[in-house]
């Protein structure tokens, strides 16, 4: 099922013919530093649930049909959406962009979230850059509050509320 379009990019929900393409992804030496990898099972629940309260989405390309990346939704209610594990796949085209305005796009303007927030681990400068030029603001440090190979790592917690999102979609 596709939740939305744009000019070169659709999300889509994701299919069990995808579990291997996400989880290959979330493994990929220049992605798994920046997240939390899930395990197949977990995806297979999600993607054979309801998706009343988590979503893998697919992001393609309309051209192709090509996936060029993954994410997840959560906490899906009347407050707000968590975006998680935001993955491009083709890195340097600004898909990543692209897919964060679609993704904002749905959210608000198609499911009327009030909310919409991420964590990013404090080092992934590229993913920062692009969600605070995206309009997220920080919220905030969680200091040590996941466990990487022995090592407790910081997050930092950005969001979105829906009347910034359209102020910044009047500019």
């Amino acid at each position: 099922m596709i939740l939305i379009e744009g000019k070169r990019l659709k999300l889509r929900r994701a299919e069990i013919t995808d579990l291997d393409y996400i989880f290959n992804l979330q493994y990929k030496p220049e992605n798994i530093k920046f997240i939390y990898p899930f395990s197949k099972d977990f995806h297979t629940a999600i993607i054979n649930s309801d998706n009343a309260e988590k979503m893998d989405v697919i992001i393609e390309e309309i051209e192709t049909g090509e996936a060029v990346g993954y994410f997840m939704l959560c906490e899906l209610n009347d407050i707000g959406i968590e975006w998680r594990h935001v993955i491009i796949d083709k890195k340097g085209m600004g898909y990543g962009r692209e897919s964060l305005n679609l993704l904002m796009q749905w959210s608000f303007e198609i499911k009327k979230f009030h909310r919409g927030w991420l964590d990013c681990k404090i080092y992934n400068e590229v993913a920062l850059h692009l969600y605070e030029s995206s309009g997220l603001q920080r919220e905030g440090i969680s200091r040590e509050c996941i466990l990487i190979n022995g090592v407790y790592e910081d997050l930092i917690v950005l969001s979105i509320l829906d009347r910034e999102y359209f102020a910044l979609k009047k500019l």
